[in-house]
């Protein structure tokens, strides 16, 4: 959908946020009108931490410049792998993948891609063992057979090894195992990265050796704005083209931008809540439920989000395959005391909730809502809005009661989800059902899609009735474009191409 803005007159109320607009006013321009000269500037919610998409392979921010740059193996395309650098694949057996790569590739440097930099990529991804890690657990071996194909060898049926491809970025293969490398990586893609300054910018310009179709602008500039106010400024002042993750209670101010152009769609992200099943109360099932119940999800969502959300129907959004409509537990705060009681907390519970500082759209006043929900049916939560590198440590090891977040199926395959998550391998909140992993691994072994979202309906299901987690939320896209912005797309994964993009 997308809306044309109408002219309105805005007071700027925020004099820092006028004041760093002015500072990236000076250092940016798209006056030049010819392609050779264009200079496309994007404002995104979150800017990168790093550049090494490996070691950060689930954040948005760092996936979305790095893939200018550098390409991966396939793409998803409604919901099924797409060729990118390779152009086919086969499973000749039920342990092996063959993936034929295309050829005439180049890296932007000018050295030529070949089998050995897959290797060199996969290998290191896995070694570092990291989010991604439970995707690629079975692969025991990747060969370079020859300059272009690559094997990969596994210990298990892999139906989802080409989908899961499509995050896996390849760089230089004698090169990743370097720090150094991911200061400033070189990829095969439309843009060649010239810097990343923290906490400032990155600049990208067209890589003239491209195999496939040239970028249209010749330079690309990611600009870190963390606050709202500011991106909402330099969009006022013509000093951004391009805006996303506009939180819902600022879209009339942009839809009410002079010039520009408001759009949404639909997304694979989503809220959810945690429970830490490690530790008492949350091991027994009775509490979880009557947390669920508790709340009035309905009314939070509609209140905060409006178009901009829908009350979650899966543990995955219904833009992802293998999702399926299940149904949202009631509001019955009565039954949630009397759920309470049975567990044997008849004078309720008290416990306490972790969610990052600007960690999503609305996330400190759903979080609000939520306590004060909880708060009528005896349950006493306490909040803990956390820096994002004290909330990620905190997350990871398992230091939180209740634990609230957006996230995405990067995939847009319920494998990325349900797989990485929620096994009893996982070891993420404590949560193990080995239904659930048999289920699981089922799914993924298959070739038949079929019967793999036959099999994720069941999963989903499972997770929906043991009460994992509280999914109030599915989220949708949207963004703000200038007029002369020609040639943007908002892909469901969130992550615009902007090779594609030009400014008239």
């Amino acid at each position: 959908m997308l809306v044309r803005a109408k002219a309105r007159a805005r007071v700027v109320s925020c004099l820092a946020a006028a004041a760093l607009v002015v500072a990236l006013a000076a250092c940016s321009s798209t006056d030049d009108a010819g392609g050779d000269n264009q200079v496309l500037r994007f404002a995104p919610q979150l800017f990168p931490v790093s550049l090494d998409v490996q070691q950060y392979p689930a954040e948005e921010a760092v996936q979305t410049t790095v893939q200018q740059a550098l390409e991966t193996l396939t793409v998803m395309k409604d919901g099924q792998p797409a060729p990118k650098l390779a152009t086919k694949w086969e499973s000749p057996d039920a342990s092996t993948w063959v993936f034929h790569l295309r050829e005439g590739v180049t890296f932007s440097d000018g050295k030529p891609f070949t089998a050995k930099d897959v290797k060199g990529s996969v290998e290191r991804l896995i070694g570092l063992k990291g989010s991604l890690n439970p995707l690629l657990a079975s692969i025991t071996a990747v060969d370079a057979t020859d300059d272009h194909t690559v094997t990969f060898h596994t210990s298990a049926p892999l139906g989802t090894l080409p989908s899961t491809l499509s995050l896996v970025f390849i760089g230089q293969g004698d090169k990743v195992g370097t720090d150094a490398y991911w200061q400033k990586p070189i990829g095969t893609g439309p843009f060649a990265i010239d810097s990343f300054n923290p906490d400032e910018k990155v600049v990208l310009s067209r890589n003239e050796g491209y195999w496939g179709d040239k970028a249209k602008v010749a330079r690309l500039e990611i600009l870190d704005m963390p606050e709202i106010a500011a991106r909402i400024t330099a969009l006022d002042n013509n000093e951004v083209d391009v805006l996303t993750a506009i939180p819902p209670d600022q879209v009339a101010e942009v839809q009410g931008t002079d010039g520009a152009s408001y759009g949404t769609g639909p997304s694979f992200n989503y809220y959810f809540i945690w429970f830490n099943q490690n530790n008492k109360p949350f091991d027994n099932l009775k509490v979880r439920q009557a947390l669920l119940y508790a709340l009035d999800i309905k009314s939070v969502v509609a209140g905060l989000f409006g178009d901009l959300g829908t009350v979650a129907q899966s543990p995955i959004t219904q833009s992802v395959f293998g999702s399926t409509q299940l149904t949202p537990y009631a509001y019955d705060p009565d039954k949630a005391k009397q759920l309470l009681t049975e567990a044997g907390y008849p004078g309720g519970i008290s416990v306490s909730m972790q969610w990052p500082l600007e960690g999503g759209p609305n996330i400190r006043a759903m979080a609000q809502a939520f306590i004060s929900q909880w708060a009528k049916a005896g349950i006493k939560v306490e909040p803990l809005e956390k820096e994002r590198a004290t909330w990620l440590k905190d997350f990871g090891a398992l230091k939180w009661d209740l634990n609230l977040q957006t996230n995405t199926t990067g995939t847009g395959d319920a494998d990325f989800t349900l797989n990485r998550l929620y096994t009893c391998a996982a070891k993420r909140m404590g949560y193990c059902n080995k239904d659930l992993d048999a289920i699981l691994a089922q799914a993924r072994a298959s070739l038949d899609q079929n019967e793999r979202k036959t099999l994720y309906a069941q999963a989903d299901k499972i997770l929906w009735d043991d009460a994992v987690g509280i999914f109030p939320v599915d989220l949708k896209n949207n963004y703000v474009i200038r007029s002369n912005v020609k040639g943007f797309e908002m892909p469901v994964n969130g992550r615009p191409d902007f090779s594609t993009v030009s400014l008239g």
